[in-house]
């Protein structure tokens, strides 16, 4: 069986990052939703703070936010580098069946048999919504909800909070404030 090598210049990849695109480029074959993180794609400097259920706001976390194409710009990863020693990232990509973002998250605290999986779409207003079935700690079915929110070309907010499955109550649970560094 012969195996053939791809060198990183091959045309199979050139919407990876280079040196002239460090974050790589959308496919324009790819499906247009592609570009929904467009506005986030490159390096941020963030302030991080969180809490559990029931607990009050830890101290402000510093962290570095990084956004790029990857997979020959069919989809988009990002990474956080935490102050704290932390690391984490996710895979985004865009399912033209269901017409929702599919993003599975990792970090370096926790490693789980299983990836958690988060599901949602760019709305009207500009922001990107997402959510992962989450009981609350009583039991009582909501989501964990993540949102993208006041997204512009110099950085965006970001919020992670528990909501029941009408959406009436919520919880946030961690906030991230982020400007656009490069």
């Amino acid at each position: 069986m012969a195996f053939t090598v791809c060198s990183q210049n091959d045309s199979l990849y050139r919407y990876d990052a280079t040196t002239e695109n460090p974050y790589g480029l959308p496919n324009p074959d790819a499906p247009d939703r592609i570009k929904d993180f467009d506005p986030l794609i490159g390096k941020c400097n963030c302030r991080s703070v969180s809490r559990s259920a029931g607990q009050p706001w830890s101290d402000t976390i510093v962290m570095t936010w990084r956004f790029k194409y990857i997979m020959n710009g069919y989809a988009v990863q990002d990474e956080t580098f935490k102050a704290d020693d932390g690391y984490s990232g996710s895979i985004r990509v865009f399912n033209t069946d269901s017409a929702y973002w599919q993003v599975h998250y990792f970090d370096t605290g926790s490693t789980p048999d299983v990836l958690p999986v988060w599901t949602g779409s760019k709305t009207e207003d500009g922001s990107i919504i997402l959510y992962r079935p989450s009981p609350r700690p009583d039991g009582m079915e909501g989501f964990y909800r993540i949102t993208f929110f006041n997204i512009s070309e110099s950085g965006f907010d970001w919020i992670g909070e528990w909501v029941d499955e009408e959406e009436t109550m919520r919880y946030p649970l961690w906030k991230i404030f982020c400007e656009k560094s490069n």
